[in-house]
């Protein structure tokens, strides 16, 4: 069971990133929405978003440290 359990957090993990990921770029689903309120809670969703700024903000520094290079 507790297989079950670490396959599930890592599943609801991953849903959280893709939902952010899609919510960066505005670009949602009626049924992935759906599922996303159903299934994850806010501090999940909170804890993907901060993750994800954090590498937004990350590659646009690599990005602009090799342009200007």
């Amino acid at each position: 069971m507790g297989n079950e359990t670490k396959k599930s957090e890592e599943l609801s993990a991953m849903r959280a990133m893709k939902a952010v990921f899609w919510s960066f770029f505005g670009v949602r689903r009626g049924k992935d929405y759906q599922a996303d309120v159903t299934h994850l809670t806010p501090t999940q969703l909170i804890i993907a978003g901060i993750v994800s700024a954090i590498l937004f903000v990350a590659a646009i520094v690599v990005l602009v440290y090799f342009v200007t290079r």
